[in-house]
């Protein structure tokens, strides 16, 4: 995933190492954040001091303070529209995407006739995107100049997608269905920071990781899986010192001057490419327009 992409040296930020961040007057929400990176990212915030707010099927830390749980299936746009409206009650500073799969070797569909990696990897984090930004935008925060919101794919890489078959209803891959939704959302982060200025939008690519986001493609416990993931352990970084390299970053003051903005896995600016603006507004156009024939509305 790292093949082809550029550093961008027009952001450089001041590192302030994790373990001397006081996090007490922060907000957070971390949409997907109860396994894997979300999960990192949840308790390094909580350690910190942050409230944070964790929205996933299953939660696994009810024993930590400060830490309240929404449960959903983002699978479903209805879902997703539910969880933008609870979090659009709460006066937050960062809003945090990690929720994801990995297509399946056959196509797999929603009851809300969704692709499934489309639905839950991009779709789902659109429809909460526009359900509470317009009033993130009027949230005075205490860190912050705006509020930011930080999504996780993998931007940089020059990847397009198939941006006239979103719902991978023609001739199907799972590489092919996957790379669109990492195209729809680096899409997603320059589409939301020129329609909602009062936002810092920010793309974040982890490169490999060793997580669960594979079983979907893979099977989960299979052997598969086993040696992927454990060849991926060996070699890269895994998900709490991922959250420990990109956290001093995420809550930098040198980001207020720029955004969008992109970066990898080592917390470095990268830049955004073959991104144009006709590029940006067909495709989060044809995303409207799914999102809609699945029967559920955008703000």
């Amino acid at each position: 995933m790292a093949f082809g992409i550029k550093l961008s040296k027009g952001l450089q930020w001041t590192n302030v190492t994790a373990d001397k961040l006081n996090l007490k007057s922060l907000r957070v929400a971390i949409i997907g954040g109860t396994g894997g990176i979300g999960q990192s990212f949840s308790r390094l915030f909580q350690s910190k001091g942050a409230e944070v707010i964790v929205v996933g099927r299953t939660f696994k830390d009810g024993d930590l303070k400060n830490v309240q749980f929404i449960k959903a299936d983002l699978d479903l746009m209805s879902e997703a529209r539910r969880v933008s409206q609870e979090l659009a009650k709460q006066p937050l500073d960062l809003v945090i995407f990690t929720t994801g799969i990995f297509a399946a070797p056959t196509r797999e569909e929603t009851a809300e006739g969704l692709e499934r990696d489309m639905a839950v990897s991009y779709l789902s984090r659109l429809v909460i995107i526009r359900g509470i930004l317009p009033t993130l935008e009027k949230n005075s925060t205490h860190m912050f100049k705006r509020p930011r919101v930080f999504i996780v794919g993998f931007p940089g890489t020059g990847e397009l997608g198939k941006v006239d078959d979103l719902n991978s209803e023609g001739k199907y891959s799972a590489m092919q269905t996957h790379m669109t939704t990492v195209a729809g959302n680096e899409a997603l982060v320059l589409d939301s920071a020129q329609r909602y200025p009062k936002i810092g939008l920010y793309g974040l690519n982890p490169g490999l990781i060793k997580t669960s986001i594979r079983n979907n493609f893979l099977g989960a416990d299979s052997w598969k899986s086993w040696a992927i993931e454990g060849i991926i352990g060996l070699w890269c970084q895994n998900a709490e010192q991922y959250a420990l390299r990109m956290l001093p970053m995420m809550v930098s003051s040198d980001l207020e001057a720029h955004s969008p903005a992109f970066f990898n896995n080592k917390a470095e600016a990268i830049q955004s490419q073959k991104f144009t603006e006709p590029y940006v507004k067909e495709f989060i156009g044809n995303s409207e327009e799914l999102v809609r024939k699945s029967g559920i509305p955008l703000d």
